[in-house]
């Protein structure tokens, strides 16, 4: 889609992804950082995926990059030229600059992620669509963006839920998760059933258009989980997380709300679609907090690839269902009660052994 881009609008929002970044790349492990950071540099440079990188000149920019996050890091975010006449517009009145942006064929986007973690971007519109009463606004290339790209959200900041899909962000995520098992290949993990069933390791190129399609689908059916959860969780949920002490409560909290997502919605439909290429990558990323919650899900993937016919992991996912439904209900009462132990106690409530599935 050809846009056009209002004069001074991709550098605001560059900006303000930069006063992001610099607030909160540190974050970040330093493995987590040096990766992104990596692809950070290729896109920022128009480099193509596979492109050899130089150590010297990542380093270089790395620095450049950081002495600019510490020049902008007090700086307040910057309103945008998306109003009457090129008048400035508040950076996180996403429905506004939107509404001003959607005759342009651009696509804005600003919210937190996790805790006080604002991301920004802007990219032209690639595609516009609803499901389930939901609108889905598509990105394709991105004009601005900062360090941490959401492949997809649940955008909240309207009068209705919107699921917002970025694909240029989905096939460097691809590129990256294709050229970290490249240097191993190892053979019969979840995401090396992947790459045989898209064929990545025979034209990577060829076989991107498939893979942005079936894992936006797959993308698409979380965030249709995460609003199905919603119904019921939010707003509660969302003021418990903001009250949460720790980052790794917090981490905690998320991983059980996608599990609802992914119990109630994602995995159901996927199953009964026969998409077997999507399980596999669901599967290749089964890890982190999401696995300690429910480490024996993964017996059921393995029964599925064995032939089951999906027996075992539809048993795993309606047990895992029922079993982070009470959680959540346990965490939510928790919060109700309230005062200075609340916040504590669901730490512990959501870290304790039994609030892992044991399937």
């Amino acid at each position: 889609m050809n846009a056009r881009v209002p004069p001074g609008l991709t550098v605001a929002v560059q900006t303000n992804c930069h006063i992001a970044d610099a607030r909160h790349a540190a974050d970040m492990t330093l493995c987590s950082y040096l990766l992104q950071m990596r692809e950070f540099h290729r896109w920022e440079c128009g480099l193509p995926f596979g492109a050899p990188l130089v150590r010297e000149r990542v380093g270089a920019w790395i620095a450049e990059r950081e002495a600019l996050w510490s020049a902008l890091e007090e700086q307040p975010f910057e309103p945008l030229p998306c109003g009457p006449e090129g008048a400035a517009v508040d950076a996180f009145d996403v429905a506004a600059i939107n509404e001003f942006l959607r005759p342009l064929g651009l696509l804005y986007g600003a919210g937190l992620v996790g805790a006080q973690r604002p991301v920004f971007f802007l990219a032209e519109r690639h595609g516009l669509g609803s499901r389930d009463g939901v609108e889905v606004h598509t990105a394709g290339r991105e004009l601005a963006r900062g360090l941490m790209a959401p492949l997809a959200v649940l955008d909240r900041t309207g009068a209705e839920p919107a699921i917002v899909l970025r694909r240029e962000s989905l096939a460097r995520w691809c590129w990256e998760k294709f050229e970290a098992w490249s240097l191993r290949r190892p053979e019969g993990s979840a995401f090396h059933a992947a790459v045989q069933a898209y064929g990545l390791d025979r034209d990577f190129d060829a076989a991107l258009p498939r893979w942005l399609d079936e894992q936006g689908e797959a993308l698409v059916l979380h965030e249709l989980g995460e609003h199905r959860a919603g119904g019921w969780l939010d707003p509660r949920w969302a003021e418990m997380r903001l009250a949460l002490p720790t980052r790794r409560a917090d981490l905690y909290a998320r991983a059980v709300r996608d599990h609802l997502a992914d119990f109630g919605v994602t995995l159901p439909a996927l199953l009964d679609r026969r998409a077997d290429a999507s399980i596999h990558v669901w599967f290749a990323n089964y890890d982190g907090v999401r696995e300690l919650l429910y480490p024996s899900l993964a017996q059921g993937y393995v029964q599925w690839r064995q032939g089951d016919g999906g027996r075992v992991l539809r048993l795993a996912i309606a047990r895992g269902q029922a079993h982070f439904e009470r959680l959540a209900q346990q965490v939510l009462d928790c919060h109700a009660r309230g005062g200075q132990a609340a916040a504590a106690a669901i730490e512990q409530l959501l870290t304790a052994d039994a609030a892992v599935c044991l399937g």
